[in-house]
């Protein structure tokens, strides 16, 4: 997992730093005094776990985390207690109280490992029934997506794109599991770059369709199935 310390006290920190090297699983990324500097670096960087103080000038633990629009996992460390409901309203894996033991500081790093175990067996679970959602892996995050709200799927190299009306979700990805992801009967390919849900097509004609404002063409190779599908909405 990586990680970064984000602690105003000295002695802390660099307890953290030793406890974290001693721990083969975590991998830390950097170490901030100053909350506003962490949060300015998270703006530009993903990291699976984040062991935050919460007494620091300007902006305390609590208030970034609140600033971040999707956090990673938080484990809070802090000298005092009168936080701790709180910090588990805010989902926090654990809350550890100064002065930290390591064998406390182990059992929460495993309560981090077990709940990232945890979605990573939800977003792969096999199920009786199709589900309305799916979750797609960018970068280190597993974003949840109601199929419904997908549009079309989009290679681009070595990442594909999914674009919803609100959102584009890169991932390293190829078509081959996109195509095992996405339910055949609501999504057809079009073009070896461009998978699309037939629900969301306004514009069909005979070498691109459209979806929105983006231009999509139909590539020869795909036109007699794709229109064959079509057939059965009436658009032959």
């Amino acid at each position: 997992m990586t990680c970064i310390i984000v602690e105003d006290e000295p002695l802390a920190l660099r307890i953290l730093e030793s406890y974290i090297q001693k721990v083969l699983t975590l991998d830390l990324q950097a170490c901030f005094r100053d909350a506003l500097k962490a949060w300015e670096y998270l703006q530009q960087n993903e990291v699976d776990l984040l062991f935050l103080d919460i007494n620091m000038p300007d902006l305390n633990g609590i208030q970034l985390l609140n600033a971040l629009p999707q956090p990673p996992m938080v484990i809070f460390t802090t000298a005092y207690a009168q936080y701790a409901v709180e910090s588990y309203q805010l989902n926090a894996v654990d809350y550890l109280l100064k002065p930290i033991a390591f064998d406390r500081f182990l059992q929460a790093v495993q309560k981090a490992s077990k709940r990232i175990s945890q979605v990573e067996q939800l977003s792969t679970q096999p199920s009786q029934s199709q589900p309305d959602f799916c979750f797609i892996k960018s970068g280190v995050k597993r974003i949840k997506v109601k199929i419904a709200d997908i549009l079309y799927v989009k290679a681009e190299g070595n990442y594909v794109s999914y674009i919803t009306n609100d959102q584009k979700i890169l991932s390293l990805d190829n078509f081959a599991n996109v195509t095992k992801r996405l339910p055949e009967p609501q999504f057809v390919r079009v073009h070896k770059s461009y998978l699309v849900a037939i629900v969301h097509i306004d514009v069909l004609q005979k070498a691109f369709i459209r979806i929105g404002r983006e231009r999509i063409p139909i590539g020869r190779a795909y036109r007699v199935t794709f229109f064959d599908r079509m057939g059965e909405f009436g658009g032959e």
